[in-house]
């Protein structure tokens, strides 16, 4: 299945993963498409960011929801409605992480695809 990132932005963050201290999260919408079937997934990943040019991915403390799984293909419609709702998604997940992500502090501009 071809996956496209709906929406990415890395904002500051804490959580500790594995005995190490992150200060960053990537927050994503991704889409997978594929023969009429789409599937979107919120995701959340947490990286140390030890500095303001450190954005050195670590897959450790990578967290996902499917939220939503069906025969269709890639909507606006669809995908605003999911947006709109990424930021609650984000935070269960972070605080399932015991995480949280700091809303207020993006670390770069969002990137939509």
């Amino acid at each position: 299945m071809p996956t496209i990132n709906v929406y990415q932005q890395y904002f500051a963050a804490r959580c500790t993963a594995n005995g190490v201290e992150r200060h960053a999260a990537a927050v994503l919408l991704v889409a997978e498409s594929e023969a009429g079937h789409i599937r979107y997934e919120a995701a959340v990943n947490f990286f140390p960011h030890t500095s303001a040019d450190d954005f050195a991915i670590s897959y450790d403390a990578y967290y996902s929801r499917v939220l939503f799984d069906g025969p269709g293909r890639r909507s606006r419609k669809r995908e605003e409605a999911l947006l709109a709702t990424l930021r609650q998604e984000i935070d269960a997940l972070a605080a399932q992480a015991g995480g949280n992500v700091d809303w207020d502090a993006p670390l770069i501009e969002a990137r939509r695809g």
